[in-house]
């Protein structure tokens, strides 16, 4: 029991760091994965460099878009969009009085 008693803190403290730290990031990670496969044309997004712009077109082998800018046409990895800022550019939320 001694020894068990040594050991508590050890594993209460990796128990703390998985439920705090390591599940909440792989959550994100897996959400953001998601909103990469569900980006479709015409979905107004925003990189997470803070280019604006519209997908045009989407190729599924190098897991690329295409976005269309004021400037042009950019490809861009999937990856590169932002999931929060995109969502909140096409789900604006409505202001109460």
């Amino acid at each position: 029991m001694g020894e068990l008693g040594s050991f508590l803190p050890i594993i209460l403290m990796f128990a703390v760091v998985y439920f705090f730290m390591i599940a909440p990031q792989m959550r994100r990670a897996k959400q953001e994965k998601k909103f990469a496969a569900e980006l479709k044309r015409g979905d107004k997004v925003i990189t997470k460099s803070g280019l604006h712009g519209k997908v045009v077109d989407l190729n599924e082998k190098d897991n690329s878009c295409i976005i269309e800018t004021m400037s042009g046409k950019l490809k861009f990895d999937r990856s590169a969009i932002s999931m929060e800022m995109s969502k909140t550019l096409n789900n604006p939320t409505i202001e109460k009085k």
